[in-house]
């Protein structure tokens, strides 16, 4: 996907409504939350991921 797993879990949780409150310290941190704004999850991703375990 191009995506670290931080970007994924942030960008799971806002397509299903949620708005993540997000800590950094660093630059880099808060450009990776950012870009989790700008990654769409196919719907077989998303269902494979709100399936339970």
């Amino acid at each position: 996907m191009g995506a670290t797993p931080n970007q994924v879990v942030l960008a799971w949780l806002m397509a299903g409504g949620v708005v993540p409150i997000v800590g950094v310290s660093t630059l880099e941190q808060l450009e990776e939350a950012v870009g989790a704004t700008e990654l769409t999850l196919e719907d077989e991703l998303r269902a494979r991921m709100d399936a339970p375990c």
